[in-house]
């Protein structure tokens, strides 16, 4: 409730110079004829007499007081201030916590060294390794082998061994890979580069930006088949990695092999691949695998490699980018 000892009313009128002189006042005839003003001159006078002549002077002219106070803060703005809704009790939002990260050996080496060993990868989607049929097609190419996969069942396949394939120029063979330095981008479990070492490469630089899946699951599993030694982990986003590749390795930056197989909802493979191909990482003799989903338009070329094969495993497409030399043989 609002006392009316702290409104004054005066009235500006130019014939009159009294406040209560003159009944015959025009009910906002003119603009200036009534002015009602918040102070505290009239806090001396008597409190009971002043309040009823204010009261008289207010119903004479048809007023209500209430519309020349401040409004009352609306429900919005208690509520922000309050951090609740008025009348209601403040309600609170129970968060349920996440469950517990954990793994399973679902992977597997298929070749090499470390052949048929399993590999741990994490329940969930959070992770999602590259399929085996899709890696064991990439490493065969890459060693001068090919394979035949059915369209209506993508998971069979069979070796080709009349193919004759310019992949060959790679300098791998049915045996093993040749020896070089593999970049496993987007790595996550390390499948990839595992296989890689496994089947003869010479060095692997793993990126994977999350910790947990580096310290629980690609560390175990270059542990498990003995290719820490081998192996560079760099923990750290794989956007920020091609832009500082000197800061991470140095003047000798460039790789023999480049693995992508990312997250496919996650990144955009058209400034993923314009960025790497301007990197220093990548070399005229280098060849790059990528993995994308279908409906993806890749280029036909990576900056100065050219696209070699682009297969299709179900909803998984796989490309690979090598030198013109290896294009040329394959002819």
């Amino acid at each position: 409730m609002v006392s009316l000892s702290s409104v004054s009313v005066s009235l500006s009128v130019s014939q009159l110079s009294g406040l209560y002189t003159s009944p015959q006042l025009p009910r906002f005839g003119n603009r200036s004829s009534l002015i009602i003003t918040s102070s505290s001159a009239n806090r001396s006078k008597d409190a009971a007499s002043s309040e009823a002549s204010r009261k008289e002077l207010f119903d004479r002219y048809g007023l209500d007081l209430n519309d020349y106070l401040p409004k009352p803060p609306s429900k919005r703005k208690k509520r922000m201030e309050n951090g609740k809704e008025v009348g209601r009790e403040k309600q609170v939002v129970e968060y349920e916590p996440k469950p517990p990260r954990t793994t399973h050996k679902l992977l597997q080496v298929l070749g090499g060294k470390a052949k048929r060993k399993k590999l741990l990868s994490p329940v969930g989607m959070d992770v999602r390794p590259m399929m085996e049929v899709v890696k064991g097609s990439a490493f065969d190419i890459l060693q001068g082998r090919e394979l035949t996969v059915f369209d209506d069942d993508p998971t069979c396949y069979h070796l080709d061994k009349d193919f004759k394939s310019a992949d060959e120029a790679a300098g791998g063979c049915p045996a093993s890979l040749r020896p070089g330095r593999w970049l496993d981008l987007f790595s996550g479990t390390g499948s990839v580069g595992i296989e890689a070492l496994s089947r003869g490469c010479a060095e692997v630089h793993f990126v994977e930006m999350d910790p947990w899946v580096v310290s629980n699951i690609l560390q175990p599993n270059l542990e498990w088949t003995g290719f820490q030694d081998a192996s560079v982990i760099h923990t750290v986003r794989v956007e920020n990695f091609l832009g500082r590749a000197q800061k991470f390795l140095g003047t000798d930056a460039s790789f023999d092999y480049v693995s992508v197989t990312p997250p496919y909802m996650e990144v955009d493979y058209g400034l993923l691949m314009d960025q790497l191909s301007s990197s220093s990482l990548v070399g005229e003799d280098t060849f790059i695998v990528v993995e994308y989903p279908l409906g993806t338009n890749m280029l036909d070329s990576c900056g100065c490699l050219l696209k070699i094969t682009d297969r299709r495993f179900g909803r998984t497409n796989l490309a690979i980018y090598g030198p013109k030399w290896a294009v040329k043989k394959r002819k």
